[in-house]
């Protein structure tokens, strides 16, 4: 007997697991429905929730939009219907997912930018969030002539992404030629992971573009090993970006080298305990968004004692309606908690140890 490839068995496992959500959302029982032993039952009761309530948000044209950032919150409220299993073409969230992927497909420029330039004045971040998202999309594409079209997509951001890099190896808010050059520090980890997406996806990325937002990264960390905002505005170490830095240094394959620990290090005394007055820092999501994955990877009784307090945290903040509020709007502050909440079920290529 053949063995089923990579591609099969997620495929089979994407699909028993978007039966059972199907099942769930139908009030319907499944003698075998998959069940991760770890997962509480108020945890997926809010996951089912949330999803439920992200794919009722979703506008006619395929989009979702929070703060004037239509791409970026597609982006990411698609991946955290990945997130569920789904794919494009199974599951209860499949028809919301294929019209995310055609509502970016909408937002592809000629230069390879999926975004709006002339709307919107941080385009990075949807471009970044685009490529994570399409890039686990095309994973599980089964029709040829929408994976060619993905492919030759992403073959474009890739090469967007490369020219928009900066001469420190980052990325600012737009391309360095939009913005004088100028650089930060979560833009960046954007254009990082997307590229990383891609390349698990078998998407051609240099190397040279990886290696020089890595020496970034590093050229940003300060003494106490967090890392600053910008290459040009040092100043004090920021926990959300330190966070973030760390995650995509693994997504780069930097698991151990000699800045990690340090990186590491701060991450613990600042964000590792999850107070309630730790949340003076901002970006409390954003935060968690990466620093989850972190520790995720960590694995273990390290994994589960941060996973069961960060779980419960957002469990307890989700409002009646299934979304969670926040900064910039329910859109993106509900795509992120439902990504976290669903990192142990390694669904997606991006964020398995």
């Amino acid at each position: 007997m053949k063995a089923m490839s990579s591609h099969e068995k997620m495929s089979r496992r994407s699909a028993i697991h978007c039966l059972s959500g199907l099942a769930g959302s139908a009030g319907l029982v499944l003698a075998h429905r998959p069940s991760w032993g770890f997962y509480q039952p108020e945890w997926q009761t809010a996951i089912d929730r949330g999803l439920q309530w992200v794919a009722g948000s979703q506008s006619k044209f395929g989009r979702w939009t929070a703060g004037n950032y239509p791409t970026a919150m597609t982006a990411l409220a698609g991946t955290a219907l990945l997130c569920s299993g789904c794919t494009a073409t199974q599951g209860p969230y499949a028809r919301n997912i294929r019209l995310a992927v055609d509502y970016l497909m909408t937002r592809v420029r000629n230069n390879g930018l999926i975004g709006d330039p002339l709307s919107d004045n941080r385009y990075t971040y949807g471009h970044g969030f685009s490529m994570l998202f399409l890039s686990q999309v095309l994973g599980e594409e089964e029709d040829y002539e929408r994976r060619e079209e993905l492919i030759q997509v992403l073959s474009k951001a890739v090469e967007f992404s490369g020219n928009a890099q900066t001469k420190s190896g980052g990325w600012g808010y737009v391309s360095a030629k939009d913005g004088n050059d100028f650089d930060e520090g979560s833009t960046t980890i954007t254009q990082v992971q997307g590229l990383r997406g891609c390349r698990n996806a078998g998407i051609p990325v240099p190397k040279d573009i990886i290696d020089r937002a890595k020496n970034y990264i590093y050229s940003c960390k300060n003494s106490d090993g967090g890392i600053s905002y910008s290459s040009r505005n040092r100043g004090s170490s920021r926990p959300a970006i330190t966070a973030a830095a760390l995650a995509s240094l693994y997504n780069a394959g930097d698991y151990d080298g000699e800045h990690v620990p340090p990186m590491m290090d701060y991450c613990k005394k600042n964000l590792y305990g999850m107070e309630p007055t730790r949340r003076s820092f901002g970006h409390w999501h954003y935060t968690y968004l990466y620093y989850s994955q972190v520790v995720y990877r960590q694995g273990g009784s390290e994994w589960e004692t941060f996973r069961n307090r960060l779980y419960n945290r957002v469990v307890k903040e989700q409002a009646q309606n299934g979304s969670w509020q926040g900064n910039i709007g329910p859109i993106y502050v509900t795509a992120i908690n439902l990504t976290i909440l669903q990192l142990d079920k390694s669904y997606l290529p991006i964020y398995q140890r």
